[in-house]
């Protein structure tokens, strides 16, 4: 909590605003996923607070980044194998080294 306040002081301030503080207890991982890889807490310390109807979750821990692969839809697969003539997995390899750019990667298969 706050340094220096007395935490039964502190929760009837919360209670007096509305606010409502749990632990969630028995965590094991957060993972969080983004476009360049996933950040993973591993026994993270999560602390569910809610005021005015919007609950917010905070992660206390020490997050370790682990590079992602992007995912390519389905769709694109076909799209690029269908238009550059080749097997679904050379399109998905294209478009993977295009970033899943679906025009550079059939320019570069169409070559």
């Amino acid at each position: 909590m706050i340094p220096g306040v007395n935490p039964r002081q502190m929760k009837a301030m919360m209670k007096k605003l509305g606010m409502k503080s749990e632990d969630i207890e028995g965590v094991e991982k957060v993972v969080i996923y983004t476009k360049s890889g996933n950040y993973v807490f591993d026994n993270a310390e999560i602390v569910a607070t809610t005021m005015q109807g919007m609950t917010t979750y905070q992660i206390n821990g020490e997050p370790r980044f682990e590079e992602g692969e992007a995912e390519i839809p389905d769709e694109d697969i076909a799209l690029v194998s269908e238009q550059a003539q080749v097997s679904r997995e050379e399109a998905k390899e294209a478009l993977k080294a295009a970033g899943g750019d679906i025009a550079e990667a059939i320019i570069k298969l169409s070559e």
